[in-house]
């Protein structure tokens, strides 16, 4: 059946390849976000720029006899933005998810599901790079990561609220660390196997990267294909979550960087710096996900890496050239 649906944040990264899925699929789809699809025109039915912090554009957004809402949007980025503007990332996106369910339950909205994070989960059990997968109830007691983990926590929170009190149909999902092609890989907002994948690319064999700490830490990445997949079958099922979407093949930095370099075929040398860590150890169980959705992430890193490194190693190479060019 063809839905009318709403997928904010459709300027970013999950948002614009949840769009050309959600179209594939026969669904009317409209795109909202503060800013346009950087690599590429979105796939969308109608795409409104708007500031989705404001309730009035969230009203605006969900008109329309709208089905279901993927509320993607979001102040975020990787680790060094995440630390470094606390208090605006946490304001940014508590008002974008407070509108965007009122508006949501004005407008009658069947669906609305709401992007979370693994920065939610308490603190205290990620102090070691051999981390005990993550299950969906060691975010309680509360102890997330500093502003982005407790605004993600809260508005989980008003998702429940608004399924008790107003009968909206809301689901919650905690994505860990999602990467792939068309993702941010400079300027400050990108993650780990964005920033590294350029490091590498940028460089000759024989040269030198650099990583933030010992490169020790060690996380879970999640194709961009099966964040997707995850999201899809979660919408269309009668568990609300939270769930986890995430890999459960857990890696030290070390080893990502490593893996880059074998893909991109340069022998490199690692120089370890200063810089934001965040938690020392995380990765995701995923025996809810198996047990709810019948099914959990399981694509290799190096496959979904190899094509992440193909894309941004050509994207490098052309700003190389267009500056040569010039």
């Amino acid at each position: 059946m063809t839905n009318r649906i709403l997928v904010t944040g459709a300027g970013g990264f999950i948002g614009h390849h949840l769009v050309k899925r959600l179209k594939a699929e026969g669904n009317w789809v409209r795109g909202a976000d503060i800013k346009l699809p950087e690599y590429e025109a979105s796939a969308a039915d109608e795409f409104e720029v708007l500031d989705l912090r404001t309730y009035d554009s969230c009203l605006l957004a969900t008109r329309g006899g709208i089905d279901q809402v993927f509320n993607l949007a979001a102040d975020m980025g990787g680790i060094g933005y995440i630390t470094a503007f606390l208090a605006n990332i946490s304001r940014n996106n508590i008002l974008i998810n407070v509108h965007m369910l009122e508006a949501s339950r004005q407008n009658s909205v069947k669906r609305f599901l709401f992007s979370s994070s693994a920065c939610v989960y308490a603190q205290s059990k990620q102090q070691s790079p051999e981390v005990t997968p993550l299950v969906e109830e060691d975010a309680y007691p509360a102890d997330p990561e500093p502003g982005y983990g407790w605004e993600k926590l809260f508005a989980e929170e008003m998702g429940r609220y608004y399924r008790r009190d107003h009968r909206l149909a809301t689901y919650s999902v905690r994505f860990h660390n999602v990467y792939g092609p068309l993702g941010t890989y400079d300027g400050g907002r990108e993650k780990a196997p964005a920033a590294i994948s350029r490091k590498v690319a940028l460089v000759q064999s024989g040269d030198e990267i650099e990583i933030w700490g010992d490169g020790e830490q060690t996380r879970s990445f999640l194709y961009i294909d099966e964040c997707l997949e995850g999201v899809r079958r979660l919408m269309e099922s009668p568990f609300a979550g939270p769930v986890n979407i995430g890999s459960e093949e857990m890696v030290t930095i070390n080893q990502l960087a490593a893996l880059a370099m074998k893909i991109a075929g340069k022998s490199l040398t690692v120089k370890h710096v200063p810089g934001p860590l965040g938690v020392r150890g995380r990765n995701s169980d995923n025996r809810l996900i198996r047990e709810k959705l019948g099914w959990a992430p399981s694509r290799p890193l190096r496959e979904g890496l190899e094509k992440t490194y193909s894309w941004i190693s050509a994207q490098v190479a052309a700003v190389a050239g267009e500056l040569v060019s010039r």
